[in-house]
């Protein structure tokens, strides 16, 4: 039976990410096989018995997720040309007055806050940073099944065949894309329910057909929806919601 790396087998049970299965044993707190391992590479078979201790465990019970309404001329992660990451928008200041959660702001929940999927810079909507790499393995693992919800206000004319095509049958980087579910909600507006991101999907696509996108939002990823959240604003992850 082949060995594997702690962090590798760590991730693929959803345990947490590579990156924080290997905080956790720098730090000792994964347990493997009833002994404590601490030392980073360290390789164990792929049918072990892997567990967290209790301050391991706790550690994760304080990760947060937020949800942003991020508006147009803000980048998901990587800064360019001047313009500011969405992450910046996090403070206490823009935390939504109508979040429920209990949790308290604290500049420290900034440390390790990544964007699990990206919305481009001239687009608007749901966007999710989280500490998490639970949550984020879920939403843009390689074997998510996670959809995520778009309104797209376009101009141009699009054929019945075009509809057919943006449903099925398209191909991007000589790749055929996922099945959608594309539709019209009004004469110019189509609503977009993908199961994959490919980079700027959604506007190459509907070039391929004629339409030109004049307003991208993304409304809903998985179970969670955005809601009344205002643009420029941010709440938790509620402790009953779950993508």
């Amino acid at each position: 039976m082949q060995i594997e790396r702690l962090s590798k087998i760590m991730a693929q049970r959803g345990l947490c990410s590579r990156r924080e299965a290997d905080r956790y044993i720098e730090r000792g707190l994964v347990v493997v096989d009833g002994e404590r391992i601490s030392e980073l590479g360290t390789k164990v078979s792929p049918d072990a018995k892997i567990e967290l201790t209790q301050e391991g465990l706790a550690r994760q019970q304080t990760q947060v997720t937020i949800l942003l309404n991020k508006p147009i001329g803000y980048v998901s992660n990587l800064a360019e040309d001047g313009y500011k990451l969405a992450a910046s928008l996090i403070s206490t200041a823009s935390r939504w007055q109508a979040d429920k959660s209990p949790r308290k702001f604290n500049p420290t929940q900034l440390k390790g806050l990544e964007p699990a999927g990206r919305l481009d810079i001239d687009s608007t909507g749901l966007l999710v940073l989280t500490q998490d790499g639970r949550i984020a393995r879920k939403i843009i693992g390689e074997n998510s099944s996670v959809d995520k919800e778009y309104l797209v206000r376009v101009t141009g004319k699009l054929s019945d065949a075009g509809l057919k095509l943006l449903n099925h049958g398209l191909s991007l980087d000589d790749k055929k894309l996922k099945p959608a579910q594309v539709s019209w909600m009004n004469e110019d507006q189509l609503k977009f329910v993908l199961h994959e991101g490919k980079k700027r999907q959604i506007r190459r696509m509907c070039e391929l057909v004629g339409l030109k996108v004049v307003g991208l939002k993304r409304i809903r990823i998985g179970k969670v929806v955005l809601g009344n959240l205002p643009p420029g604003q941010w709440r938790y992850l509620g402790e009953k919601e779950s993508f």
